[in-house]
């Protein structure tokens, strides 16, 4: 999920918490045989994760695939700081908005099969009640939600549901009330002629797929996604909000690397398609692996989904970017990558691939905010990470 609540506003509210809980180690115990101990680039893959964990990250997880050696994972540092329970490769965790990548392929995939068409209107699927006092929602296509071209508001930034989720920080949201945070706001732009990232389409999205199934859209994702790549540790926050074995979350609150435990906080993306993803970063190396080496989609949706656009606005100070159908294109120095990240409040993760290389990189970190960022999300911390992978 993209970050726009403020930390201020969430460090006067967390300054004091209770002591953490001591769990056990059999409660993040797992098949961990993902290493690959014999990839040509073990050693440099875990010194560099290594070299990030001891920043003060609490733990961090790195997953690698080319095609001449397969799949590379390893962690470091820990799952749980109270417990001492080192972080292990096949630990779950909170990957955030990487979950829109999914998202937008369930679409994809349902207009291959007939049951939608991503330039028909929004309003041919969902009823005046779903959209009402959403500016520009009677007006966009399935594809502008996709593209965040639609230019509706995103419910994140409205300062009053930052004010009510940090009032609450263990409430969990229900979808009704999040979109209520979006219903009545002026819209970014007229639909089609910009960019700019909105939650509340992908909410939309969710709410399309389950008009058009008759299931819940996590359940389609388990269908069409989960099952057949073999993504044994990805599931949906809607099943079980915080699962046993999900590794502790951590916030550096005053730029310290004095961490807080944030395991329990803010659960607004549990019920909605534009978060609330819970996997590692093996199982995301696989779903960027297969989709882009053409074994998810069709080429004809490969090719819709990759259709870029760039913001009029620029791209600030990180790399260049444009966006796509649930992905976004940007410019590194190994020529171009198809990137999705995802944030959570005490966790971050994401995924990267680089076709002219066909090398996958994803990595999940669960500590962020303050120095954790500068460390893992970075653009210099991205870049370390790709030069590690790519150099020559």
């Amino acid at each position: 999920m993209l970050r726009t609540i403020s930390l201020s506003l969430f460090l006067i509210l967390v300054s004091s918490c209770e002591k953490d809980e001591v769990l056990s180690p059999a409660f993040y115990a797992c098949d961990d045989s993902l290493s690959n101990s014999l990839h040509p680039n073990s050693e440099q893959y875990s010194n560099l994760i290594q070299n990030i964990v001891n920043s003060g990250v609490p733990g961090m997880m790195l997953s690698v695939h080319d095609n001449e050696n397969g799949y590379w994972s390893k962690a470091f540092g820990f799952a749980d700081l109270a417990s001492k329970i080192p972080l292990a490769s096949c630990n779950i965790t909170r990957v955030g908005s990487t979950v829109k990548t999914f998202t937008a392929v369930t679409i994809l995939l349902l207009q291959e099969e007939g049951l939608l068409d991503i330039d028909d209107p929004i309003t041919d699927y969902l009823s005046n009640a779903d959209i009402r006092g959403l500016e520009n929602a009677s007006q966009s296509s399935i594809r502008q939600l996709l593209l965040h071209s639609s230019g509706i508001y995103n419910y994140i930034q409205n300062p009053q549901f930052q004010t009510a989720s940090l009032n609450d920080l263990i409430k969990i949201w229900q979808p009704e009330e999040l979109m209520s945070y979006a219903r009545n706001k002026d819209s970014y732009f007229p639909p089609g002629t910009d960019v700019l990232y909105s939650n509340t389409n992908y909410i939309l999205l969710g709410m399309i797929i389950e008009k058009v199934t008759g299931k819940a859209f996590f359940e389609v994702f388990k269908t069409k996604i989960f099952v057949p790549l073999g993504l044994s540790y990805t599931q949906f926050a809607a099943t079980d909000p915080v699962p046993d074995g999900i590794i502790r979350g951590y916030v550096d609150l005053y730029s310290n690397l004095n961490l807080t435990n944030a395991t329990y906080y803010s659960g607004w993306d549990y019920f909605t398609a534009d978060g609330g993803l819970i996997s590692n970063s093996y199982d995301l190396a696989i779903f960027m692996t297969q989709l882009f080496q053409g074994n998810l989609l069709s080429k004809e949706s490969l090719n819709e989904m990759m259709s870029w656009k760039a913001p009029k606005g620029g791209y600030g100070d990180g790399f260049e970017t444009f966006y796509g159908l649930g992905i976004f294109l940007i410019e590194t120095a190994y020529g171009p990558a198809y990137l999705h990240s995802g944030d959570a409040v005490g966790y971050f993760a994401s995924m990267v691939y680089f076709p002219e290389q066909e090398i996958t990189i994803s990595w999940a970190v669960n500590g962020n905010y303050g120095k954790v960022d500068e460390f893992t999300q970075s653009k210099e911390a991205m870049e370390k990470i790709f030069d590690t992978v790519l150099a020559e």
